[in-house]
């Protein structure tokens, strides 16, 4: 695994990059044999550490998660211990995927969300001039076919508010999303519905 470790307002020493490399390849290992790539970036407000990790585990499979504390080794080894849960909870979630041939997924199976995210208290605040919304950021991204569960799985692992897909049962573009009531929803085009059948 390629592991990239930097430091924001903070100096990264060698006991500590052997800490993270260590803990870090031990809870990525132990769920998936080769990821690809992490990054993880350690910094520093005020009294505050925050450690955010990102793991490339394949296949288009990214995995966020972040922590904060008081110290840096505990703010690592809680974002460590999230990286952990959710390998843990989707690895099975992975297994069974790949060994049903049925992409088909009912509305009524998704999984309900099991906590809400927070929102980062460091997030720029937009300002709009007028009542014209300001482009914050635009990429260019590949859009993958997936039943609806790998979808959601997909979501949760990177902690994204919404995934655009191609629906595996029937070719078109699909999208989840997080609920305000931390709930997925799933919006399916009626266009599609006349396709389909």
């Amino acid at each position: 695994m390629h592991l990239t470790i930097k430091g924001k307002q903070l100096d990264v020493g060698d006991s500590l990059r052997a800490y993270v490399t260590e803990q870090l390849g031990g809870v990525a290992g132990k769920y998936f044999s080769n990821p690809i790539e992490a990054t993880v970036v350690l910094s520093q407000d005020a009294y505050l550490y925050r450690a955010d990790i990102s793991v490339h585990v394949g296949r288009n499979m990214l995995l966020q998660a972040g922590a904060e504390a008081t110290e840096i080794y505990p703010a690592f080894d809680a974002a460590a211990e999230k990286v952990g849960k959710r390998l843990r909870r989707y690895k099975r979630r992975l297994k069974a995927h790949h060994a049903s041939s049925d992409h088909k997924v009912a509305p009524d199976s998704l999984p309900a969300r099991e906590r809400v995210i927070e929102a980062d208290a460091d997030e720029a605040e937009i300002e709009a001039e007028g009542t014209e919304p300001v482009v914050i950021a635009e990429m260019q991204t590949r859009i993958d076919t997936m039943s609806v569960a790998e979808a959601v799985m997909r979501m949760d692992l990177g902690e994204l508010p919404a995934l655009l897909f191609r629906n595996g049962a029937h070719g078109e573009l699909n999208m989840i999303y997080r609920r305000p009531d931390g709930h997925v929803g799933w919006v399916d085009p009626t266009s599609n519905k006349g396709r389909a059948a």
